[in-house]
């Protein structure tokens, strides 16, 4: 009896304090944002043994469902958002960049918001959890993509992080694809509007020869995409000029003169017509020319005798190129050349646009001359890198009336892309070469 009474009396100040402490929680509604506190049962990060640029980070998140989750790592400046892949399981992963500083001691913060509620806990690589925060639900809008953006990087190699920005409608879900890479890669709302992601290119990832980059922006039941148009790489080489056409220090007969060259920007953002400017023996002809990003045209009376000619232009990026070179024209009392093996393309034109499929060509020559043809492809994508690869070597006969074709059938179809055949007829001991350029319709 004596030691219940004393347990009564130990318990009685006990059972005063916790009716006074929860007097104040019954006079007055519990707050909002502690009633529906979202919970976070467990955190796990998984890495490599080996924290180097390329290496992935695996987290998994479980807690209250439908909610939304993200996580920060120390010393990267960027959220990684976390996708709920089943009711209550919130999973992600990251890439570590060459940018990221993760010390000696690195940590992972993972935010679980459900409605205007959050909690978050920071896992060291060794497990330490420390107590929730709060943060703040987004505004909403008008749905609308303002501006798709991406900070440009001097290499496409792993490691090397890709960040780009979307612009637009606030309180959205915001995320980004890359055709044959990836897709569906989740951006953060950093401030009203502006949502920021970014890949981390990867040692197995092989980008695509048509590159296509979209942002998907989902706000009030809808969806809008932007698609991204601008290079991912910092343009700063200029342009080439190349297959000049006389070729420098060229004789040709008398009579209607076709100038020609392509343009080359190795991968660069292109080159912009409105900056070409060309000079023939010291006249103005740009108006009379046809111009386009990938090649120039003239075609006119000029007199006989030498006559030099300059090609000025820029790349979108700004960086500028000049060519120059020379060719003759001779005169109407010349004795003509005399080819003893003639070689002569019938069709296509130089540097003629040609549709997609199998390109044929014809051409003509000595009878039962043997023609030996080198095609290469030549392509920019995007302003991302460049293509330059052999479409292969063919040897055709000519028939008795000197009559040949060949095919060109590229396996990477770009629209744009350059195809430069270099062609050598052969007879006995003589030889004639020619080049033809054509391009693959946009």
């Amino acid at each position: 009896m004596k030691t219940f009474r004393r347990f009564v009396s130990c318990l009685a100040p006990l059972l005063a304090a916790s009716f006074m402490a929860a007097a104040p929680q019954l006079a007055n509604a519990q707050p909002k944002n502690a009633r529906y506190a979202p919970q976070v049962t467990s955190f796990q990060v998984e890495a490599s043994d080996q924290l180097t640029p390329g290496s992935d980070l695996d987290f998994t998140l479980e807690g209250t469902p439908r909610g939304q989750a993200s996580v920060r790592l120390s010393g990267v400046n960027r959220n990684i958002v976390l996708r709920e892949t089943e009711r209550g399981i919130y999973e992600g992963s990251y890439t570590l960049s060459r940018r990221d500083k993760l010390g000696t001691r690195p940590t992972a913060r993972a935010t679980l918001r459900v409605k205007n509620s959050s909690t978050t806990v920071t896992q060291a690589l060794s497990g330490s959890v420390t107590p929730p925060v709060a943060t703040t639900p987004p505004a909403t809008g008008p749905l609308a993509i303002e501006r798709f953006l991406v900070t440009p990087v001097a290499k496409i190699e792993p490691g090397a992080e890709l960040r780009f920005a979307t612009v637009g409608t606030p309180g959205g879900r915001a995320s980004f694809s890359i055709d044959g890479v990836v897709r569906d890669v989740p951006m953060t709302e950093v401030r009203p509007g502006r949502y920021e992601g970014a890949y981390t290119i990867r040692r197995n990832d092989n980008f695509p020869p048509s590159l296509n980059i979209v942002s998907s922006l989902v706000a009030n039941g809808q969806t809008t995409t932007s698609k991204l148009n601008q290079a991912l790489l910092v343009d700063a080489r200029p342009p080439t000029i190349r297959n000049l056409a006389p070729q420098n220090n060229e004789t040709v007969p008398l009579g209607p003169v076709s100038v020609s060259a392509t343009f080359d920007d190795r991968g660069g953002m292109g080159v912009d017509p409105k900056t070409v400017k060309i000079l023939i023996s010291g006249q103005d002809v740009t108006r009379a020319a046809s111009i386009t990003p990938q090649f120039l045209t003239w075609r006119g009376e000029l007199r006989q005798g030498t006559h030099q000619v300059e090609v000025t232009a820029s790349d979108i990026a700004g960086n500028a190129v000049r060519q120059n070179w020379v060719f003759n024209i001779a005169s109407a009392q010349a004795p003509a050349i005399v080819t003893a093996l003639p070689l002569e393309v019938t069709s296509h034109a130089n540097n003629a646009q040609v549709s997609s499929g199998a390109i044929t060509v014809r051409g003509r020559t000595a009878p039962g001359a043997k023609v030996d043809i080198q095609t290469q492809v030549v392509a920019s994508l995007a302003g991302l890198f460049g293509i330059n690869q052999p479409v292969g070597n063919q040897s055709v006969t000519a028939d008795a009336a000197g009559n040949f074709s060949f095919s060109i059938n590229s396996q990477l179809p770009i629209p744009g892309a350059r195809y430069e055949s270099t062609i050598t007829a052969t007879k006995g001991d003589q030889k004639r070469e020619t080049q033809l350029v054509l391009f693959q319709q946009r």
